[in-house]
């Protein structure tokens, strides 16, 4: 008898929990540009530019410090530099280094309206002298997180 009545008990306070809204908000199937965030770009992306011969691939995962920033790599060939950036509102920021402690290259861009969060096209800029930005399109590979 005690075990039932603690059943119900249990079942009436999750019951009311539940219907407060206390239960997390599912993530959207498909998130508009705005609803994107970091959930939504773990994983592995490939990049593409205009106007330079070679893509890269990139790893986000989540930032150990800052719960809503991605921390990651990129790949361009052989040679590897580590990322840190945000999305926020639909805009993505984010910052590359070659040796983990510089700033080499920033990026900044847009989700792609109707890309499910999938697709970001932006500017791609090393931090040289004199700068050149490049065009860049991002875009989550299937099957991968």
């Amino acid at each position: 008898m005690k075990r039932l009545l603690l059943a119900a008990m249990l079942s009436a306070v999750c019951a009311a929990a539940f219907a407060q809204g206390s239960a997390p908000a599912a993530s959207p199937a498909c998130p508009a540009p705005a609803e994107v965030r970091q959930v939504h770009m773990l994983g592995t992306w490939r990049a593409t530019f205009d106007g330079l011969p070679r893509g890269a691939s990139m790893l986000f995962e989540k930032h150990p410090e800052y719960e809503e920033s991605l921390t990651g790599f990129i790949t361009r060939d052989a040679a590897k530099s580590q990322l840190a950036g945000d999305v926020d509102k639909g805009e993505f920021t984010m910052e590359e280094s070659y040796d983990g402690t510089h700033i080499s290259a920033v990026w900044t861009g847009d989700i792609v309206a109707g890309s499910c969060g999938r697709e970001i096209r932006g500017t791609w800029q090393e931090e040289k002298d004199p700068p050149k930005p490049y065009p860049f399109v991002l875009r989550k590979m299937q099957g991968r997180r």
